[in-house]
């Protein structure tokens, strides 16, 4: 089973072009699945069934593991087998039809236009270091991206001059605009920081580490959160919490939710929905506290 996921992992990673993250998400929870099986003495993924499958599930609820959390070990399984069965290395999915359990959608959290803006105040040094981090956080405001997707960008996807960038892969990209701020930022970047901080002349990654290497999702994480609490953010913030922010205040100011949905990537707009969600309960929160009958 072992060298199956191997296969399957390299399959998403070369040919599916899948986020690493998402690669690594996958083998993740299969290797969990591979040590469930080995012990239950089954050790041949075509001799898994629908009852080993379900008593994996079961293990996964009896150590309380979170709905989402059983969920997509179900959804990797069940992508694994799709792939095996294609390969024509088993004849039916085990993992089919399973139902998902249940998975209560929390609100995503955001940060006020004061603590974004404070957040982005943050690196305000001329160090090349500094100056970097600007462009990065700048930019990720400005666009909404994942942090996947802002360590993945090559200097060929920005254009500078018609202010927007390209993400994603050819197989799903995007067109996104970019601001005065972060066009700004990432002028100044480009110009005066990335040929003194790259290693090579021919690195093609927009972001880099301070070693010339492009920089690492773990790098960022380290930026943003060194940033917060320069900034006194008592918030646990994350690269997604600014992806969230970009889209809830878009939408409080007005912008339409498919704009919103295309410039995020969601390929189904409900996803989108739980933004005007947000902006709708904050209006009734404000109403709650300033209308004098209310």
């Amino acid at each position: 089973m072992e060298q199956c996921i191997a296969d399957f992992t390299a399959y998403l990673r070369n040919e599916k072009k899948s986020p690493e993250n998402t690669v690594l998400s996958y083998s993740r929870d299969l290797k969990g699945f591979c040590r469930f099986m080995q012990e239950a003495g089954v050790s041949d993924a075509a001799k898994v069934n629908r009852t080993n499958v379900m008593a994996y599930v079961y293990e996964l609820q009896k150590q309380k593991k979170a709905g989402a959390t059983v969920s997509r070990n179900i959804a990797s399984i069940r992508s694994f087998y799709q792939f095996l069965q294609k390969k024509g290395m088993v004849t039916e999915n085990p993992a089919a039809d399973i139902e998902l359990p249940k998975v209560e959608k929390k609100a995503p959290e955001i940060l006020s236009l004061e603590k974004v803006e404070l957040l982005l105040e943050q690196p305000r040094g001329e160090e090349d270091k500094e100056v970097r981090d600007k462009a990065m956080l700048e930019l990720l405001y400005a666009t909404g991206i994942r942090v996947t997707e802002l360590i993945s960008l090559k200097v060929s996807d920005l254009n500078l001059p018609l202010e927007y960038i390209h993400c994603g892969s050819e197989a799903k990209s995007r067109i996104i605009p970019i601001g005065a701020q972060a066009k700004a930022s990432l002028h100044k970047y480009m110009e005066r920081v990335r040929e003194h901080m790259i290693s090579v002349p021919e690195e093609e990654a927009l972001f880099v580490n301070c070693n010339g290497r492009p920089m690492t999702r773990q790098g960022f994480w380290k930026i943003i959160k060194s940033y917060a609490r320069r900034a006194g953010i008592e918030e646990d913030i994350t690269p997604h919490i600014l992806r969230h922010s970009f889209a809830a205040h878009l939408i409080e100011n007005g912008a339409d939710l498919r704009s919103v949905q295309e410039m995020l990537g969601h390929s189904d707009i409900s996803t989108t929905q739980i933004y005007t969600k947000l902006t709708n309960q904050k209006l009734k929160n404000v109403y709650a506290k300033t209308h004098p009958r209310a």
